[in-house]
């Protein structure tokens, strides 16, 4: 597409971000692009004007990883006036001075290894010699990435903007804007004051400012500004004459993790930045309120004056580690303003509501020209190429972009933003801010609760702990290391048991879940999904959502409960977003065919009553029909429990016969009761997440997110099923199926580990030999398989019975790629 006939794109701010959206439009064949900047293009004031520019590519995020390698990669391209690129590969290294360190060192090095980057935890005698200004006596090894290094991120916008520039686009500075102008549920132009920039499309990059424009545009941006601290020694006479240029920089780029701090050389000097010090949220209306050209390298709004109080106790850390800092001091600071969300991640995409209007905000300088590429993707071709689900403005739900919610998570993901995290470990506050209806049942019980999007989830009841010493031989698991022991159970072992050779409850309750009516309702999902939407009601769908390039976007299930209503089981905010955008363009069309989408998770509830014995169970209290022939496997039907009306789902996602039960959320807590009381003859118990995740694996059921994502296609993700090749109408993404399967290189494959002990958690890169392959997405301990299992992306040759190998902590681990599902593969149980 060429300039005259490209949308005209309006970008608010001109910092790297904004620079690299630019640049990338720019790239293909978008010039029709108009830069706003408050400040003076060339030191505009932001965080980009300030930012240290260290870029460590380790990241649990594939998508996060991808986009700071390709930053890398971008910088280096960038030729400044010395004729040298905009990145400076130094290196990085992340040191441990403690067990729990050096431990996650080496899985922070698999991280790497599973994205493809160059990693290798060294030993401290190596560490040393990378960096000879380390106290020896203090570390005990390191993560060294070759490639990791220093971005110039100031002279690389600066070049950004000069080539953009030639190619046609337009940058005004010194112009603050004061309005998005909307009409008919879309942006139509950028006010400034008296200036009006019409606009097809509005894309922030504002950085900390992000939530003042996107409050403009109606639509929550869910960040804080915190304030972060960076200082500058005076000079080491250790390295004296060793950096030509006052920025220059020799020595690897340093993270001292334990104690929350970082550093880079600046010439002879030292800069260091400290994580440890109180979180400083930043009131955007108490910023200075600097003219232009009153901005200096000194003076600019996104920086701070040093509050040195708060530094004392790592000047003294910094002191020990590297002891030639002992004969400096502190030559200057500032308390520079970063933003930072309720998970840590970036926001980019659509507004939900105003269509036209875009986000990337919340991005440092590590991932901005990797943002900066997927945004321009989004635009000029409706997807991007790269997974954008832990980063989507729409992830989050409503509870969670509330400014005390931002402001309390945001303020603790700075906190522990340096601290070694389990991928299980819950939010200590705020909790308790969803609960089911069935809450008080679970306390009773002993629920250990976990937290996911706001809810409370039991994982397991410490009422069962009775159980243990009941529990078959064959189903007792092994003992766990100490890191998959954490915020686990062998509980999890009784409730799976339990669940497979008698009834379990599960509270599926924060399952989100959409109501869509109206007469368009059949034809929007016909159109959407990849399966027959049209069906009578009580039909039950597993289907999919993909993208334009047939990349699955979500697996969803949609039930059809009368002509005009559908209940669309989601997998976040995410999907709710892409489905209320496209029923609202669908009733806009053509009203006669409107569509209404309706969030009805928080008003109802939902029980999955499962097990052998479920039927037994439910026929206490019900007088509807609850056979095979009475309700069929994937059908559903509204049925009275205790004189509760009930939607009965035939369908379940633990492999065994029973209901997923769904009732207004007023009665929940009778439900609960009146199903307990119905099942304590037949042994029933509640269970947990951790028995529902193992048993879901060993089912083989995908969760979308994690074994799956728009980086992949139906069948190479074992999903292809979903794809109904009966379907003669058109949907999203039908068209590129076939190419893209043909393109397919890899496979989500069932591995078991054959130690029968070693339990890993997910995102560790598996082996063929000597050549990282793939990586692992979803595990658990197989409670019925008695055995480990993991499901991994693996060449598309890689075939059952053949040996991988899946690198935990450092160690290998040998497994085996095996037949799935592991149970019941005849779906005999599931059919009742």
């Amino acid at each position: 597409m060429t300039s005259k006939t490209a949308p005209r794109v309006v970008i608010i701010g001109a910092g790297t971000v904004g620079a690299n959206l630019a640049d990338e439009l720019a790239q293909r064949g978008w010039t029709n692009t108009l830069v706003l900047e408050q400040g003076p293009l060339g030191l505009p004031g932001g965080s980009t004007s300030h930012a240290p520019g260290l870029v460590f590519s380790s990241n649990g995020a594939k998508t996060m990883a991808e986009f700071a390698s390709y930053t890398i990669e971008k910088s280096h391209s960038l030729i400044g006036p010395d004729g040298r690129g905009s990145f400076r590969a130094v290196g990085g290294l992340e040191i441990a001075t403690n067990e729990e360190r050096l431990a996650d060192l080496h899985r922070r090095a698999g991280w790497n290894r599973a994205w493809g980057i160059e990693a290798e935890v060294i030993d401290a005698e190596a560490c040393r010699k990378m960096y000879p200004l380390l106290n020896p006596d203090m570390v005990l090894g390191g993560l060294h990435t070759p490639n990791d290094g220093l971005a110039l991120a100031a002279q690389a916008t600066q070049l950004l903007i000069e080539r953009t520039r030639a190619q046609g686009v337009e940058y005004r500075d010194r112009t603050t804007v004061t309005g998005i102008e909307q009409s008919g549920g879309r942006v139509r132009a950028v006010l400034a004051g008296e200036d009006r920039f019409e606009a097809d499309i509005v894309v922030s990059c504002a950085g900390f400012w992000g939530p003042a424009i996107g409050a403009m545009a109606g639509t929550r941006i869910p960040l804080l500004p915190l304030a972060h601290q960076y200082v500058k020694t005076t000079a080491l006479p250790s390295l004296a004459g060793k950096n030509e240029m006052p920025n220059g920089a020799s020595l690897p780029i340093l993270r001292f993790q334990d104690r929350d701090l970082y550093y880079r050389e600046w010439g002879d000097r030292i800069g260091i930045g400290s994580y440890a010090h109180r979180p400083m949220p930043v009131d955007l209306e108490t910023l200075p309120k600097y003219a232009p050209g009153e901005i200096t390298a000194d003076r600019m709004p996104s920086s701070l004056p040093f509050t040195p109080e708060d530094f004392e106790s790592e000047w003294e850390a910094t002191k020990e580690l590297l002891p030639d800092v002992a004969n400096t001091e502190i030559e200057s600071g500032f308390n520079g303003i970063f933003s930072f969300t309720p998970d840590g991640g970036s926001l980019v995409g659509e507004s939900r509501d105003l269509d036209g209007f875009f986000v990337a905000e919340a991005v440092w300088v590590t991932h901005a020209a990797g943002v900066g590429k997927a945004v321009a993707e989004l635009l000029t071709q409706g997807r991007s190429e790269t997974d954008l689900g832990c980063c989507d403005l729409n992830r989050f739900e409503d509870v969670q972009t509330t400014p005390d919610y931002v402001s309390e998570t945001s303020q603790q993901n700075f906190v522990e933003i340096y601290d070694v995290l389990h991928p299980s470990q819950p939010r200590v506050s705020p909790r308790n801010v969803r609960v089911s209806p069935f809450f008080a049942q679970e306390q009773e019980l002993g629920a250990v609760f976990l937290e996911g999007a706001g809810w409370e989830r039991p994982h397991w009841y410490e009422s069962n702990a009775a159980l243990l010493d009941e529990l078959p031989a064959e189903w007792t698991p092994p003992e766990r290391d100490s890191w998959a022991a954490q915020f686990h159970s062998p509980i999890a072992a009784v409730e799976a048991w339990r669940t497979r050779t008698a009834v379990a409850m599960y509270d599926m309750t924060p399952l989100k879940r959409l109501e869509v009516t109206g007469p368009g309702a059949g034809p929007l999902l016909q159109r959407l999904t990849t399966g027959e939407m049209l069906r009578k009601p009580g039909a039950v769908t597993y289907t999919l959502l993909l993208d334009s390039a047939g990349g699955v976007a979500s697996d969803i299930t949609v039930a059809r409960l009368d002509e005009r209503t559908y209940q669309v089981g989601i997998n976040s905010g995410i999907d709710d977003a892409y489905i209320s955008r496209e029923a609202r363009h669908q009733s806009e069309e053509d009203p006669s065919q409107w569509v209404s989408v309706r969030d009805t998770t928080g008003g109802t509830c939902c029980i999955g009553l499962w097990g052998p014995l479920a039927r037994e169970v439910i026929s206490k209290v019900t007088e509807d029909d609850m056979t095979n022939e009475g309700l069929k496997f994937f059908r559903t039907k509204q049925i009275s429990i205790a004189g509760i009306p009930v939607t009965a789902m035939r369908l379940s996602y633990v492999g065994e016969l029973g209901w997923e039960l769904y009732a207004s959320a007023d009665v929940g807590h009778r439900l609960w009761d009146v199903l307990w009381e119905a099942g304590r003859e037949h042994g029933i118990i509640a269970a947990g997440r951790a028995a529902f995740n193992s048993l879901r694996i060993e089912k083989g059921f995908r969760a979308w997110g994690t074994d799956m994502t728009i980086e992949h296609e139906p069948d190479q993700a074992g999903v292809g099923f979903a794809v109904k090749a009966s379907k003669t109408d058109d949907f999203v993404g039908k068209d590129a199926l076939a190419e893209r399967r043909e393109q397919a290189t890899k496979r989500l494959r069932c591995i078991t580990v054959d130690d029968g002990t070693t339990v890993v958690l997910g995102k560790e890169p598996v082996y063929i030999g000597d050549e990282v392959v793939g990586y692992i997405t979803s595990a658990a301990f197989g409670h019925t398989v008695g055995r480990p299992i993991a499901y991994a992306w693996l060449p598309k040759s890689a075939d059952v019975g053949d040996t991988v190998e899946v690198e935990y902590f450092g160690k290998r681990v040998q497994a085996t790629v095996a037949a799935e599902p592991l149970v019941d593969p005849e779906m005999t149980k599931l059919r009742g």
